[in-house]
């Protein structure tokens, strides 16, 4: 649990960066599995946005809180101080880079009995709030419906060229809606449409 800040600071060269990128493919993978067996009915347009719900920074990093992963975080000083344990980026890798050395350590049958148990909630949850529909075309007939014109998005990045995260604000009759943030921009705009969505269809005075 190596974050690059502290290996830089301490002159070390080994951070948890190689394991992140490793583990986010085996968590790829076991989610697609999970999801292809479990909803052999979807077709791989709803497929695909259903994974988007569970694969993303602040699903993973909300799961990373429920094992305190922040706590054994390696960090750098300009970290810690910013409150690099609770970002939503930095648990977010943390995670993956735990279930790439899972993998390493314990084979692919190990790590897709960790992972399906660590994402259970998570999937269930993203089922209920409508993951597997796409978030931007779900907002856009909503807002058609309700005579609201065509939602726009506000995308804002951060980070270095290697490692960006990307927020994005989901604008509906030029009023900001809400918020999503993830590691590339179409996610970012999907879980602010479906934020929006939630919102807009729940309230649809606003």
């Amino acid at each position: 649990m190596t974050h690059r800040s502290h290996a830089y600071e301490s002159g070390g060269t080994l951070t948890n960066e190689r394991l992140e990128f490793l583990g986010d493919s085996v968590l790829g993978l076991i989610v697609t599995q999970e999801l292809y067996v479990r909803f052999p009915d979807l077709d791989e347009s709803r497929l695909s946005p259903l994974r988007s719900g569970i694969v993303n920074m602040r699903a993973l990093a909300d799961i990373a809180r429920t094992l305190n992963l922040g706590e054994y975080m390696r960090l750098g000083k300009g970290e810690e101080v910013t409150g690099g344990r609770d970002k939503n980026s930095l648990l977010a890798d943390a995670l993956e880079a735990l279930i790439g050395a899972i993998y390493l350590e314990a084979g692919m049958a190990t790590a897709t009995t960790v992972v399906s148990n660590l994402i259970s909630e998570t999937l269930d949850v993203a089922i209920s709030r409508g993951a597997g529909l796409d978030g931007k075309t779900a907002l856009q007939e909503l807002c058609a419906a309700q005579g609201k014109g065509v939602p726009e998005y506000v995308v804002s990045e951060s980070g270095p060229d290697h490692d960006k995260s990307f927020t994005a604000v989901a604008m509906v009759a030029g009023e900001a809606i809400a918020e999503g943030a993830g590691k590339s921009k179409r996610e970012a705009e999907q879980l602010a449409a479906r934020g929006a969505y939630e919102i807009l269809s729940s309230a649809p005075s606003i």
